[in-house]
């Protein structure tokens, strides 16, 4: 008798372009919410999700450029294989920052969501 156990392997949708437009941030009613009345909030719980310090955001206060806003986008798109410039990347954390950060929110999410376990079972 001979048994054999299934083998699971992950199955993950994986592109090099963000998953949303960068003004498409109200996908998720009230993760738009929180974004619009408590910015720095969200900024916070946004950074933590990431893996990153919590507080980490509350220091884009200095400067003419947001550093860290800028940081975790170039962040995110090398952790995800996402096609882009630092350009881009610059424009968007100075002039949409709260729209930036509602990307990268949903890119999380995305990103988590799309790897399925499948278990293949041998007979």
């Amino acid at each position: 008798m001979t048994s054999h156990q299934p083998r699971p392997f992950v199955m993950a949708h994986t592109s090099n372009e963000w998953s949303s437009g960068i003004c498409d941030f109200c996908q998720n009613v009230p993760e738009c919410c929180f974004a619009f009345w408590c910015f720095p909030c969200f900024a916070c719980a946004t950074s933590r999700k990431h893996g990153e310090c919590l507080c980490l955001p509350l220091l884009d206060g200095f400067g003419c450029i947001p550093p860290i806003t800028m940081a975790m986008r170039v962040s995110m798109r090398s952790r995800y294989g996402i096609q882009g410039t630092i350009f881009n990347d610059c424009l968007y954390s100075t002039f949409c920052g709260i729209c930036t950060w509602c990307q990268m929110s949903r890119e999380m999410n995305v990103r988590e969501q799309n790897v399925n376990l499948v278990h293949n079972r041998a007979k």
